[in-house]
């Protein structure tokens, strides 16, 4: 497909998805610009957003993509002064956005751009909290507490996992405790999402592979969670049409565009679906086992959510919604074959994870904020079950 046609009708003409869901219509914050190139609008959309003086928020790794440069170009070319922040971390820290901050306010910045995985979105919503309603991060753990206005955002992802260009939330972690704070306000949320297939090409396949599980993951959670609506269902099962297909593509053919719009597409949908619901076990197992064991997320997530959808399928609504995603075959075999093919089908025990924990690792699930929103109520003793049947 030329990437001139490379459109969102043209990518879902066939799956049956709501035009609502086709035109964001539910996202958080404000627009989405979706296509091949369209990095290149950046410079005109900050500048009517009100942007005289733009800070990027990136890792080194985006850096030496040439992203940044093109970025920083397109925005000079509006006449916008900007700076770049490039030392953001995986899984940031409240010590991570503290520094942010310190750039934002050395270039008085007045609009600030994510550009990078959901630690760089993060990292630059987190940054937009304190450096507009002071504080720290603790201060917004949980949802609506900013009092005053924050800055327009615009996120660009450069990954397809997190979907966290859709969502109003910054997940930041406590550099002492290591205790996730899911930060959250309207106001947070991006201004625009521009969402350019092109930036994802150069990920590495072992990223690939693991933000796509961790959006397949999300498709998963939102479709079943207590939480879900008819809206948020809509997302779900777009982004598990996309992503269902485009992992297998894009890991046989890492250069096809095709696949990786898909790709990131779907991780979109996700997003919005975990902002109109919320996720399940399946990351509130997760999040222990990067605490104690560094095991990647989207490896961690990954491994558990077979074992999670079939925990789950005892609630026969629950069941009925999975086999109506699966289509035929069993869900859980679906999403071990996705585990296989991205070279992530090992088991806890084989990834280094100490089974005496066990015991530990389901109490922590178990106090997990997403736990409450299982379909299916869960305790820690019937977390310690799925954990067991993971290793």
């Amino acid at each position: 497909m030329p990437t001139a046609l490379l459109t969102i009708e043209s990518l879902c003409a066939g799956l049956g998805i709501p035009d609502r869901v086709l035109n964001f219509e539910d996202v958080a914050g404000g627009r989405v610009v979706f296509g091949p190139g369209t990095l290149s609008v950046i410079g005109v959309e900050a500048a009517t957003l009100g942007g005289k003086k733009v800070l990027i928020v990136t890792d080194p790794g985006i850096a030496r993509t040439g992203a940044v440069g093109r970025a920083v170009s397109s925005l000079k070319a509006e006449g916008i002064s900007v700076a770049v922040y490039d030392q953001v971390r995986e899984n940031p820290t409240t010590e991570d956005v503290d520094r942010c901050v310190m750039a934002a306010r050395e270039s008085g910045a007045d609009l600030i751009v994510g550009l990078g995985g959901g630690s760089s979105l993060d990292t630059a919503k987190g940054c937009n909290f304190i450096l507009t309603n002071g504080g720290r991060m603790h201060d917004y753990w949980g949802v609506g507490k900013a009092t005053q206005p924050m800055l327009p955002f615009i996120a660009v992802p450069t990954t397809s996992g997190t979907g966290s260009e859709c969502q109003s939330f910054a997940l930041i972690a406590d550099a002492e405790t290591h205790a996730k704070m899911a930060c959250g306000d309207p106001k947070a949320a991006a201004a625009l999402a521009i969402l350019d297939p092109e930036l994802t090409v150069t990920m590495p396949a072992a990223v690939t592979a693991h933000t796509g599980i961790d959006a397949i993951a999300h498709a998963l959670e939102t479709a079943v969670c207590n939480k879900r609506s008819e809206i948020s269902s809509g997302y779900s099962e777009a982004a598990w049409k996309l992503l269902d297909r485009g992992l297998e593509e894009v890991l046989k053919n890492p250069g096809d565009i095709v696949a990786r719009a898909r790709m990131q597409l779907g991780a979109a949908f996700a997003g919005t679906a975990i902002e109109n619901s919320m996720l399940g076990i399946a990351h509130s197992c997760a999040n222990p086992l990067t605490a104690h064991f560094g095991i990647v997320h989207g490896q961690a997530v990954g491994t558990m959510l077979p074992y999670v959808i079939e925990f789950n399928e005892s609630d026969p609504g629950t069941a009925a919604i999975y086999a109506s995603l699966a289509g035929g075959g069993r869900l859980s075999d679906r999403v071990r074959a996705h585990l296989e093919r991205s070279s992530m089908g090992a088991t806890l025990s084989e990834l280094g994870a100490n089974e005496a924990m066990i015991p530990q690792l389901a109490g922590e699930a178990a106090a997990q904020w997403t736990a409450r929103f299982n379909p299916v109520p869960v305790t820690s003793a019937l977390l310690e079950e799925v954990y067991r049947a993971a290793f």
